[in-house]
């Protein structure tokens, strides 16, 4: 089986005790993974669609539909510069950029935001080196981000539908009761309301009230989703702005036309976060979508570690920071294939911000030697990107620690034994979704 190289890693590892419970400082990082969001971007549907839903226009955005901002690049070089003073203080970076940008490896998914957000980030980490961002052709399907595209997953549309389906009851309009409170809030704010008026306007003329298009589960066909939601893709599309209007900086005019602080888009942004959560999250779709970026992930984790070669990983045995930036969808995957969660202020739980990161960081004790996994997760709050708040080590982006079930150790920071994150991976990602074909390693 090609996840035969979990069985054997694991068997090879267990025999070293595991790590008990102990500071930080006892342990020394060794690599660190950095599995990032874009930071902030234009919407992702064109004004003439999103103006259909509101009564006023939705502000215009000076970069194209979908594009990374001046702000989203400025705010990811403010990001890596934060990354550049904490690897630095842990030793994993030596100040030197030019020595250091040949032990690091970046990769983006194949899209404008995900590239220029990875150069921008590389630009703050080691501003004084040229560093490589490995990326496709933009119409190429890179299987690390989309192996399905690719053709190395396979996934079956009725069993996506079913396995969608059976989230919410097979039926749809119960995820909808659920977020009542959320979507009365959206309709108010699209057509310029008090949320508390009673009765509820009737909708414009000549306006779309996309609250009011049924939930569904279909096959997804050529929509870009896996299993398409029905009403909840117009939800999403007129949701998603609000965010980014915020965080770009937009004039609180501009923001929800006035009507949002950053509360209210947090609140919002629960919309968003449910398709990206059933698209990504819901187990059968996980894991043929995310299953060959954990295998990855996790062998080149373990290649650090032992210093031996191995395929199917990314960089080199000596390569010490590994940058894979891309969109909240592959973010919400990986987390969700080994059931990690977060909450961090002014987001809603799960919720990936733009720039936000799932941080694994390979750590070995310096008593025992043996290593762990310390998962973190990473963001800007909606006031420092808004702000553009200087990010250093005592005004830090927001962090908080990730437990991995099933392995994590009950210290502050969750530290997981490597062997036993190597047996969790073992059993989650799916050998037949991964583009492993060398069996021996």
């Amino acid at each position: 089986m090609k996840n035969q190289f979990f069985r054997n890693v694991a068997f090879a590892l267990i025999g070293v005790s595991f790590l008990a419970a102990q500071p930080a400082d006892e342990t020394q990082l060794k690599q660190v993974i950095v599995v990032g969001r874009h930071s902030v971007r234009a919407p992702i549907a064109p004004n003439s669609t999103l103006d259909a839903f509101a009564t006023q226009p939705f502000p215009a955005f000076s970069v194209p539909t979908g594009y990374l901002t001046a702000n989203g690049a400025a705010l990811e070089k403010n990001l890596g510069a934060y990354y550049r003073l904490w690897l630095t203080n842990e030793g994993l970076l030596t100040g030197n950029d030019p020595a250091d940008a040949n032990r690091v490896y970046f990769r983006a998914n194949v899209i404008q935001r995900t590239i220029a957000t990875a150069q921008s980030f590389a630009a703050g980490i080691l501003p004084g080196a040229n560093v490589f961002v490995n990326y496709l052709g933009p119409t190429a399907s890179d299987p690390l981000f989309d192996p399905v595209g690719a053709g190395v997953a396979r996934l079956d549309p009725q069993k996506a539908v079913a396995a969608v389906q059976g989230r919410f009851g097979g039926n749809p309009q119960a995820i909808a009761g659920a977020y009542a409170p959320e979507l009365a809030f959206l309709r108010s704010t699209l057509f310029g309301y008090s949320a508390n008026t009673s009765p509820v306007p009737a909708t414009p003329t000549g306006k779309i009230d996309v609250t009011a298009i049924p939930f569904d589960a279909a096959a997804g066909g050529t929509t870009g989703w896996p299993v398409y939601p029905g009403g909840l893709a117009s939800v999403l599309l007129a949701a998603d702005p609000f965010v980014m209007e915020y965080a770009d900086g937009l004039p609180l005019s501009d923001v929800g036309w006035g009507q949002l602080n950053a509360g209210g888009v947090s609140q919002l942004s629960r919309l968003y976060a449910l398709g990206i959560d059933l698209a990504n999250r819901t187990p059968y779709l996980d894991s043929v979508q995310s299953s060959n970026l954990a295998s990855h992930v996790v062998r080149s984790m373990v290649q650090s570690s032992t210093g031996n070669t191995m395929a199917g990983t990314l960089g080199t045995p000596s390569t010490k920071m590994i940058v894979l930036i891309a969109s909240d969808t592959h973010l919400t995957g990986l987390a969700g294939l080994f059931d990690l969660a977060w909450l961090v202020p002014g987001y809603q739980p799960n919720y990936c911000g733009p720039g936000g990161a799932l941080v694994l960081e390979l750590r070995q004790s310096k008593g025992t030697g043996e290593f762990i996994v310390r998962a973190s997760y990473v963001a800007q709050t909606l006031d420092q990107l808004r702000n553009r708040t200087p990010l250093t080590l005592a005004t830090p982006p927001v962090k908080a620690p990730v437990f991995i079930p099933g392995c994590s150790n009950r210290n502050a920071t969750f530290d997981c034994p490597l062997a036993k994150f190597v047996q969790i991976a073992r059993v989650v990602v799916d050998p037949q979704s991964s583009d492993l074909l060398d069996v021996n390693h």
